[in-house]
């Protein structure tokens, strides 16, 4: 059997969680990404590192150098762990061997990353989603009566034109003036679909899985203890939770009706009375990944199981109250609140809560026996500072 692995995007901090957790299973691992150098390449457990054309501004020499790469080398598994990636080699599979790339096929993959498409299925298969109302382009709005707040949601992340990538955002819009505001600030909605929903107050809850040909593996959640920006956004200092069980039934009913392979995290909204809504479907693996394989649940190693079709004991156990912490990313995240608008008292305590290690935390880049990555990190941070 051929151990040879790429992992692509090493420049993201999942990417090296995957490498890490495949080097130690004794594979074969290569990385790549579009930079001179890159945080997962760094890694002990990375053979050989290669530098590829951007699949973000250069998608078809990205595309034609793989396909060189891959008639050259052969691989028993290919993965790309972010969206623009993944997409993009979904969509051109064909030029590929078949079976390299451990996902469901692109139209399912899209039936999930498309909210338009999900909210209608999450109606179809009862599972509670925001009020929603879904426009072509931006001039099917003119006359539409709305209720505020609400949130302007295009249907896709990321929306490829051909010979780039368009990057959409997600905007709360408090009046029609905010909404004509956010309406000029992104030219796109006037040419790709998008939607209105309701506000759901409360707070974010994902539940992570992997499936393989349509049977759910493995299942696993954590909650955000700090984020950067510190309102919210990525998660600095994360804990491993017990799954919540209506959250699990429901992100399984939308799974298991798709015949889902692969990684997925399901996100859901939940309001102050535990009101769960359906907001989207990531279809690659998460920021947060070491977490998971830190409490027990090796992702991307089960992953390399389900694709080499090993048999797997399906132990669906894991440590609760694991923590995993980004260092420099909760270092930018106290820097912001102590600037923010916060009582002394309260950024006191954030500044306690930096400072006082948990003994069940772990660094998500810093590793004893796998220094190198976080030296770079280190450097790359470094020389951000002395730019600015």
């Amino acid at each position: 059997m051929d151990n040879r692995v790429l992992v692509l995007d090493a420049a993201q901090r999942s990417a090296l969680s995957v490498v890490r957790s495949l080097g130690r299973a004794g594979l074969t691992v290569y990385t790549a990404d579009a930079k001179q150098k890159a945080l997962a390449g760094c890694s002990r457990y990375s053979k050989t590192y290669l530098k590829t054309p951007s699949p973000e501004d250069e998608p078809n020499a990205f595309l034609q150098w793989l396909e060189d790469l891959l008639a050259e080398t052969p691989f028993s598994m290919v993965l790309p762990v972010t969206e623009v990636t993944s997409q993009l080699l979904l969509m051109n599979q064909e030029r590929f061997p078949s079976g390299v790339f451990p996902f469901a096929r692109y139209e399912q993959v899209m039936a999930m990353a498309d909210k338009g498409e999900l909210m209608a299925l999450a109606d179809e298969l009862g599972i509670p989603y925001p009020a929603t109302r879904r426009f072509a382009k931006a001039d099917e709005l003119k006359l539409q009566a709305l209720d505020y707040p609400c949130v302007i949601k295009p249907c896709l992340s990321r929306i490829y034109t051909g010979s780039g990538w368009i990057h959409t955002r997600v905007k709360v819009v408090e009046n029609a003036e905010a909404l004509e505001a956010e309406l000029a600030a992104s030219p796109y909605l006037a040419d790709y679909p998008f939607m209105i929903q309701a506000f759901v107050p409360g707070s974010g809850a994902g539940v992570f899985y992997l499936y393989g040909h349509g049977q759910p593996v493995a299942n696993f959640a954590h909650r955000r203890v700090r984020e950067k920006p510190p309102q919210g956004g990525v998660s600095v200092l994360s804990e491993s939770v017990a799954v919540n069980p209506e959250l699990s039934r429901y992100a399984e009913l939308l799974l298991d009706h798709c015949q889902w392979h692969g990684v997925a995290m399901v996100e859901f909204r939940v309001t102050p009375d535990g009101q769960p809504y359906l907001m989207e479907v990531n279809t690659r693996f998460w920021g947060s990944l070491q977490l998971a394989v830190d409490a027990g649940v090796d992702f991307p190693l089960l992953l390399w199981q389900v694709h080499q079709s090993q048999a797997i004991d399906r132990d669906w156990t894991y440590r609760i109250g694991q923590r995993l912490r980004w260092w420099l990313g909760d270092l930018d995240s106290l820097y912001i609140y102590c600037k923010g608008p916060y009582s002394a008292a309260q950024k006191l305590r954030r500044l306690f809560g930096f400072l006082l290690p948990s003994w069940r935390c772990r660094h998500e880049v810093n590793r004893f026996g796998d220094l190198k990555p976080a030296w770079y990190e280190l450097t790359c941070y470094i020389k951000q500072l002395v730019g600015r």
